[in-house]
Parts: structure tokens; sequence; C-alpha cells
């Protein structure tokens, strides 16, 4: 099965897929979240996504197309009751399981200060009374405009602390976490948030902060990515070859692992399920980790963008389309 985009999945990989999703992801949890030490095997707890791809046997990619399952653990068969063991196939096309980890929403560790700020920089807000001892800080994805303004663009839980954020509210670079000051390092404010659902599916996480003065700012990525050669998004598409730089992990490299995931992640407001997700799979290592989401996500060969990260496991990414997010908040890149 070659590479597609995701507007070209096959019919019978859709409804396969989408099967799954009802019937397995979309289920009530039935674990405690406290037990920590437990694994539970019914897979309304253990599936955490569910993707399309080609199957992958002992260790190798084949040209079979399949619907892919995504765990918190792999378990032997033999340890796992009747009911609770994952189908082979759905609706005729076969099944993949993959262990992932749980999916988190990503947090913070330290970078400097930059002026003028740029993508792949520390930044964030700052959390009100009574939680203002709490610091916090994530990435400045990519300079986006709506006519003349530009904004910072990067996700709501970096922006807009899970819709909890008053429109307004100032922006710092580099994050309190990383020692940014609420006296003097102000660039930007929140100007606009897709909000986030606990009780219904969603495709996007972010958020725009309006820049206060556009010498603060500028659109070049940091470090090897440089400066993007298109305003236009592009397709994510199985087994491109992608990069980005967050300030957590830095510059990394990876692969397109699913172009259209739907997968649970962990975040404060609780199980927050998301649909039509990239999944990306480090090349050498991690491809992000803690303090990485808000960064966009960029094909190595065209120089284009496809993807603003919002989180992961300790072996896969996760990310929005990026078309999808420009269009939600009807902004357009600026490079």
């Amino acid at each position: 099965m070659p590479g597609y985009p995701r507007h070209e999945i096959p019919g019978t990989l859709r409804a396969a897929k989408q099967q799954a999703v009802d019937q397995i992801l979309m289920g009530p949890r039935t674990a405690c979240r406290r037990l920590i030490t437990t694994v539970s095997t019914h897979p309304h707890d253990n599936v955490v996504g569910v993707g399309i791809g080609r199957k992958i046997v002992r260790g190798r990619v084949t040209n079979r197309p399949c619907v892919r399952l995504y765990v918190i653990r792999k378990l032997n068969k033999r340890l796992i009751s009747p009911g609770n063991i994952l189908p082979t196939h759905i609706e005729g096309v076969e099944t993949d399981v993959i262990e992932t980890g749980k999916f988190r929403a990503q947090a913070p560790v330290a970078r400097r200060r930059r002026r003028p700020a740029q993508p792949g920089c520390s930044l964030g807000f700052q959390l009100p009374v009574p939680h203002d001892d709490l610091l916090m800080a994530g990435t400045f994805g990519a300079l986006v405009a709506r006519d003349a303004t530009h904004f910072i663009l990067s996700n709501n839980h970096v922006l807009a602390n899970e819709n909890q954020l008053p429109l307004g509210s100032p922006i710092f670079q580099p994050g309190l976490l990383d020692h940014g000051n609420p006296a003097t390092d102000a660039i930007a404010r929140l100007a606009q948030f897709v909000p986030l659902s606990a009780s219904t599916p969603n495709r996007v996480d972010c958020a725009i902060a309006e820049v206060a003065d556009p010498d603060l700012v500028r659109a070049r990525v940091m470090s090897m990515v440089g400066k993007l050669r298109s305003a236009q998004p592009i397709d994510a598409v199985e087994g491109m070859r992608v990069e980005k730089v967050g300030r957590g992990t830095g510059y990394t490299a990876g692969t397109i692992f699913d172009m259209s995931a739907t997968v649970t992640l962990d975040y404060e407001l609780g199980d927050l399920k998301f649909v039509d997700q990239i999944l990306i799979r480090g090349v050498s290592g991690v491809f992000s980790a803690d303090g990485d989401s808000g960064a966009i996500v960029v094909e190595v060969d065209s120089g284009a963008a496809l993807g603003l990260l919002i989180g992961g496991s300790p072996e896969y990414s996760i990310a929005n389309h990026l078309a999808d997010v420009l269009t939600e908040l009807g902004v357009s890149l600026v490079i």
C-alpha cells in the first residue's frame, strides 16, 4: 500500500477504522486512574488510539493495509480474558496492535530568552492566584497573520491554559518556568483559542496571541529548520520525513507513521479524544518530549509545514494537521 494523504484513504479502511473507534476507543474507561501499578486488559482502558497504515510483521513494514490499534501496553494473549482480546479483523480489514504508551499533552523544560523571538523557542502564560506559584512554558510554533496583524501560533494548553485564560492575557518569552520576567518579557496577548472539549471529540489544540511589536518576533524557525519554503501547509503522508524544533528536545527528525489516527490524550481537563491526527516516530530516539507542545512539524524534502505538535508518548508524537489549525483560527502562515 503506497503512502497517501488522508483525503485519499479508501472507504473500506475509513469504515473499518470508524467501527474500531466507536466500539473500542470511545467506550467508558473502567480502570481507576490512581492504580498506577496495575494495567487493565480491557480495550476501553488499554486502547488509546486507532489509525490506518501498513501492517508490521516481525518488525518489517508490509504492503498490507490495516487498522492500527494503539495500546498503552501490548500484552501476551495468554494473560488476557477472551472477551478482552482485540479483533484480528474489522469489517474484513486486518488489524495491527501497536504499543505506544499513554499519550499526554507535553509539558516544559528550560530554554532561554530570545529577541527577536522565533518559532521553536520557549513561551507561556502566568497562572492566576491562587496557582501563581506554579510555573509553565511551551513552544512558539509559528508566526501567522490575519490581514495585517501578526500572531504567535501554539497550543490552547500552551497559550490559554486549556480554555481557562481570559483573552488579552499576557504571553511571555521565555515562559516563566524558563526564568521569564513578568515585568519585562510580555511579547504578545492571548487573542483567540479553539476550545478543548472533554465531552466531544476534538480535531485541534490551538491558540494564537497577538504580537505586541513586530520587531519582537521573526518567522524563521530556529536551529536546522530555518525559513519555511512555502506559506501553504501540505498533506501528511505515511513514510514522509519530517523535522521540528521545540523547547523540550530542540531539533529532531522523524517519519510520519499515521496520518489519520483517533487518539486519547491525558490533559488536566481529563482524557480528551482527538480525531484525524498525525502520528510521528523519531528517526533516532524520541521525536518530542516535555516542553515541545506547540512546535510545528515540517517536511524535510519540501521545507513546507504540515502539523502542529500537541503531545505524545515515549515513542510516538501526535500533531494536528496544520491546514485544520489555520482554517479553524482563520489565519495564514508568515514565512
